[in-house]
């Protein structure tokens, strides 16, 4: 589903994408070409050295490969740089091997005042990064919304849903959505499970992309690469040929799932200067590019859901998006991925119906069915290795939900066995599912109202 392999021109350093082989991703087809000059980078050559030199002053005696593994650029593109530095005098060759790959750098008096002079300049010191126009080309091949992309199945939705007590209903409607490729809504009560949903939705983006390390903007280089969102792929035979060939400033991952709650506030949507690193941070949705962004707890952040709407759906049909740099420079970033909204308010609270007909499917996450509900129960017990008496799965069921008024919740299995198995452990005993362990787990987790006393 999703993949883009399409080709066709593409910016300095990128190739055309040919479809991945029946084995699994491979780095030749998804990474761009390795750049062999200054120039192939597509960043000023006074950037380039300015990262040399910085790289070295932090690294001291510097061997050359550990340069290449720390800026991710070619052997080539260094030496184009280190040659000019050596006759400038900032930069000597501390130890020579017998390989001419075998060499060490180190900073001269007069290259330690070059590297403070970069510093000032620019505080970054990592990975060379890429432009914004090699990052467009790439997001675009990698697009989620191309009309020739592949689609998802009912058999590959059922497969990632499994047994989720989801209806048919709200099943069609979450396979629509991801077919169509729109954005979705989903709404229902606390605990209905819509979070875990729609992390497993996200799981369901196939294949590899490529993601580079950092960007370059201006003069400004933004920090994109987050390990805690761009997971590796699952790991796959590659050549060392195709690893050689490939632009090492970008990295092969899944695509990303980025997920952000009632923490969002209007300043976590653009970017953040990091002062320090003398970088910019990207926002959620830049990160989450030929993804999914996961919006939850709408109508409980720190901006108006009216406002967080208009903020994604605009630049999510046009495929991009605006985002401001110091001294109010604004530069165009590309915006690809599958968006959806979580809410437990009611949906006509937090959106007017001009907003509601702007999201493309709405899928109602609510109570399971008592058989559904069993099913759940009974399964994260063996999971956990629980005895379970089903008579007390009946009363849990048709007595302690029934007279309290609780929803049959997919929450609520989970967190019961918990404290079954913390007052046992607390006793020194086996974890056992009782009508006793039940009733114990349940009123520590809530506070009986008059009514259900009385009962």
């Amino acid at each position: 589903m999703f993949e883009t392999l399409s080709t066709g021109n593409t910016a300095a350093g990128s190739r055309a994408v040919p479809p991945a082989s029946a084995g699994g991703p491979e780095i030749a087809p998804i990474l761009p070409r390795q750049a062999k000059t200054v120039r192939d980078t597509g960043l000023e050559p006074r950037f380039v050295t300015d990262l040399v030199l910085k790289a070295i002053q932090a690294g001291g005696k510097t061997p050359l490969t550990q340069l290449a593994g720390k800026l991710r650029l070619s052997i080539s593109v260094l030496r184009e740089v280190l040659n000019p530095l050596i006759a400038e005098q900032q930069v000597e060759v501390a130890w020579c091997g017998e390989s001419d790959i075998d060499m060490q750098y180190q900073l001269t008096a007069h290259g330690q005042r070059g590297a403070v002079d970069a510093l000032a300049r620019c505080g970054y010191v990592g990975p060379a990064p890429v432009t914004l126009a090699s990052y467009r080309a790439v997001v675009e091949r990698q697009a989620l919304r191309h009309a020739d992309a592949e689609r998802i199945t009912s058999a590959q939705l059922a497969g990632a849903l499994g047994d989720d007590g989801l209806s048919q209903a709200a099943r069609d409607v979450l396979g629509a959505a991801l077919y169509a490729r729109r954005s979705l809504l989903l709404y229902g009560p606390s605990g209905g499970g819509k979070t875990t949903l729609a992390r497993k939705l996200g799981r369901l983006l196939p294949g590899s992309i490529a993601v580079p390390y950092a960007l370059m903007a201006g003069r400004q280089v933004i920090r994109l690469y987050d390990p805690a969102v761009h997971a590796a792929p699952p790991p796959v035979a590659r050549q060392q040929e195709e690893r050689r060939s490939c632009d090492a400033r970008w990295i092969v991952c899944q695509r990303p799932l980025v997920h952000v709650g009632a923490e969002l506030g209007r300043d976590m949507l653009d970017l953040r200067y990091d002062a320090e690193q003398g970088v910019y941070h990207a926002p959620p949705h830049l990160q989450a590019n030929n993804g999914m962004l996961v919006l939850d707890d709408v109508g409980r952040q720190r901006i108006a859901a009216a406002e967080l709407l208009n903020r994604f759906i605009g630049p999510l049909d046009a495929g991009t998006d605006q985002l401001s740099l110091q001294g109010g420079q604004a530069e165009l970033v590309p915006f690809d991925a599958a968006v959806v909204f979580a809410t437990n308010l009611a949906p006509t609270s937090v959106f007017d119906d001009t907003a509601l007909r702007r999201i493309g499917y709405k899928a109602d996450i609510g109570a399971w069915s008592p058989g559904a509900y069993r099913a759940l129960l009974v399964r994260q017990c063996r999971l956990r290795r629980i005895d379970v008496d089903a008579a007390a799965v009946d009363h849990l069921i048709e007595r302690l939900h029934r007279q309290s008024g609780r929803a049959l919740l997919a929450c609520y299995p989970g967190e019961l066995l918990e404290r079954i198995a913390d007052f046992a452990g607390f006793a020194g005993t086996e974890p056992r599912l009782t009508i006793a362990a039940v009733e114990q787990a349940w009123r520590s987790m809530f506070i009986a109202c008059a009514t259900e006393t009385q009962k």
